[in-house]
């Protein structure tokens, strides 16, 4: 009898050895905050996530929209929080890299304030113009640009989005100016390229894949390094004559500064199993994201890489949020 208790006791000290390692985590559900409002892109991923993390876990992973002044007021809720991995975080390319220039008064340091746990995915960007145009493909617009200079436009979705400075960096890259018409919302920059009263737009592809193929607008090229499945007959810039040219949103889960590292490790396995689960996969590529689920490290370069590229950009285009 000695014997079999001791057996039974050996073998649950085993059992709890690796939750006892993380102090148990987690014990209760786990507040996932997106500092952006319900119904957007960044939400709907985010509860992709969420409900596969929550799976691995066992236990809720609640979603929490705490949107405003461009994801500054959900990162503040989240500092705010203990740091003991139950608040996590879910940025995209704007609240984690784009703030960091167009906030001149930012309340936190956004780098020494969280830790990256995942990159989820990319989304990636697409180059189109009205399709009257005088401009089949990327070096023909070069060209036409060139011999146009200051008088081709390109839309946006307001002063200081992606979209913005993504025309903006492309402009440089030309190496001519191209006039800035913002507007409140992808939506009705949209309608003004369908009606050609703007030229250009580089806007995230998901909207453009049956509008490109019923001709009313055109592609010219993606504006990342591979091909997107979703359009694979549309080149990469660099393929259609651009090198150097990169521009996508993405979305990542993060934790705040002082999060215990092995409650850290738990975090980017669950993510990453998220990520790695076919069915949330496919629901991810079927919302336009590129699914990446990678290590906390790969995001911390990733992240670095991302703030290196687009902080001289954002801060050449004069854009502000405050």
């Amino acid at each position: 009898m000695r014997a079999i208790i001791a057996l039974l006791v050996a073998c649950a000290t085993a059992l709890a050895g690796p939750a006892a390692a993380q102090g148990g985590f987690p014990e209760r559900p786990v507040r996932m905050v997106v500092p952006f409002a319900a119904g957007g892109a960044a939400d709907i991923v985010s509860r992709l996530v969420a409900q596969g993390m929550a799976e691995d876990l066992g236990q809720p992973v609640v979603v929490e929209n705490r949107g405003g002044s461009g994801g500054v007021i959900g990162s503040q809720a989240a500092l705010t929080a203990p740091a003991d991995g139950y608040t996590i975080v879910f940025h995209t390319a704007s609240s984690a890299v784009l703030n960091v220039a167009l906030y001149r008064n930012l309340p936190f340091d956004m780098r020494r304030s969280f830790v990256p746990v995942s990159l989820v995915g990319l989304v990636p960007n697409i180059i189109v113009v009205n399709p009257r145009l005088p401009a089949a493909n990327l070096r023909e617009f070069v060209e036409h640009v060139r011999r146009n200079p200051g008088r081709v436009t390109y839309a946006s979705s307001g002063p200081g989005t992606i979209v913005h400075l993504s025309g903006h960096m492309l402009a440089g890259l030309i190496g001519v100016e191209m006039v800035h018409v913002p507007y409140r919302g992808s939506g009705p920059a949209l309608n003004d390229l369908i009606a050609g009263t703007v030229d250009m737009m580089v806007d995230t592809l998901p909207p453009y894949v049956a509008m490109v193929r019923e001709g009313r607008v055109r592609a010219l090229a993606m504006a990342t390094r591979t091909r997107s499945p979703a359009m694979p007959e549309v080149p990469t810039a660099e393929e259609a004559g651009l090198p150097g040219y990169e521009s996508y949103n993405w979305h990542a889960v993060f934790a705040t500064v002082g999060t215990p590292a092995p409650v850290v490790a738990r975090l980017e396995r669950a993510a990453r199993a998220a990520v790695a689960s076919p069915t949330i996969r496919q629901r991810l590529v079927d919302v336009g994201v590129d699914p990446r689920g990678g290590s906390a490290e790969e995001l911390a370069t990733f992240w670095d890489a991302q703030l290196a590229l687009w902080i001289p950009v954002a801060r050449s285009s004069g854009a502000t949020m405050d």
